[in-house]
């Protein structure tokens, strides 16, 4: 394909960039920060969300959608959850309806309980019928950007676009699966950051492997729930978008959620944490959307709900342990 638009120019869009690049003639990454995408367009790489990688030299940085959107076959977005609906409101003037549109957001929409997939799609509704697909899996930035062996997954109910999207994003170190779930595949990329930072507690309470495994295989069985309650299928939290992703945020050094996790445990405040990261750890937000289509569905999640608890300062670290290891007895 001929060009390709990111549209965030965080550490993973900046990733997507650098990995992206050889498939593409062109690739253009919308950064918000003016000064910054002025700096990365110059000095060729992203010295606040990913350090020490350069950016190839048929990527083009800019921070109006304009030239960005300009001619892109494909439109690639990786912002924050809550930002979503109002960046395609912003940018729907320039879009195009042979536009393919692909989203890398992990998250749901507070208050619509949508899909980042469905924003999009209403969003789009407005000038005509898009194009939406997602991509989702176990990937951490700065592996991807340094070329580490990935793999994820493309998910459409249009099956050629999955494939289309399959066919141009893999290469020697990214390699993607098809799906034709895109709900399962946005369920399991959403909620296992509720889960991670439950994992961060157990971390940062010095719990050990036995109470970390339980933890992840239990935060599966809640997602699985609810996934295939929303009418997901079953196998595809069993996947690279559901235990995949799951296990990678739970363990990873560099999970946000789980570090925000193991702040708390260790007795720091929800603000205190936030404002010092420099990134956004999904699963806080999440967090409450998650707990709410619970309740729309009729489906029972204890470890969201005391990861609500926790954020909401209702429960304690070890208070919320306690709960949960102290619920009624049931089979599994």
């Amino acid at each position: 394909m001929r060009k390709l638009a990111i549209i965030g120019g965080g550490s993973w869009g900046t990733a997507l960039a650098i990995v992206l690049a050889p498939r593409f003639e062109q690739v253009s990454l919308w950064v918000y920060e003016a000064d910054l995408a002025e700096r990365m367009e110059r000095c060729r790489e992203n010295d606040v969300y990913l350090p020490g990688f350069r950016l190839p030299g048929n990527v083009a940085v800019a921070s109006e959608f304009g030239p960005v959107l300009h001619k892109a076959e494909m439109l690639l977005s990786v912002m924050p959850s809550h930002l979503v609906r109002g960046l395609y409101q912003q940018m729907l003037p320039c879009l195009e309806p042979s536009m393919a549109f692909v989203s890398a957001t992990k998250g749901l929409e507070n208050g619509t309980l949508l899909r980042p997939s469905e924003v999009i799609a209403e969003v789009v509704s407005a000038r005509f019928s898009g194009r939406v697909a997602v991509i989702s899996g176990p990937t951490f930035a700065r592996d991807v950007a340094r070329g580490d062996p990935t793999a994820l997954v493309a998910a459409s109910r249009d099956d050629a676009l999955a494939a289309e999207i399959q066919a141009a994003f893999s290469g020697p170190s990214f390699r993607l699966y098809t799906s034709g779930d895109p709900l399962g595949v946005e369920i399991g990329g959403a909620i296992k950051n509720v889960v991670a930072i439950g994992a961060g507690v157990c971390h940062g309470l010095g719990l050990g492997n036995n109470a970390l495994a339980a933890l992840i295989t239990r935060g599966l069985a809640e997602i699985t729930r609810l996934a295939v309650a929303m009418g997901a299928r079953p196998q595809t939290l069993s996947g690279l978008a559901g235990l995949g992703d799951l296990v990678l945020t739970c363990t990873g050094e560099l999970s946000r959620n789980r570090a925000v996790g193991m702040e708390l445990a260790r007795g720091r405040s929800l603000d205190e944490i936030v404002s010092s990261m420099r990134m956004i750890a999904e699963g806080i937000k999440t967090t409450n959307a998650t707990v709410d289509l619970a309740l729309r569905y009729g489906v029972e999640m204890p470890i969201a709900r005391q990861m609500y608890d926790l954020l909401h300062s209702l429960v304690t670290p070890r208070e919320a342990i306690r709960r949960l290891m102290e619920r009624s007895l049931k089979s599994e």
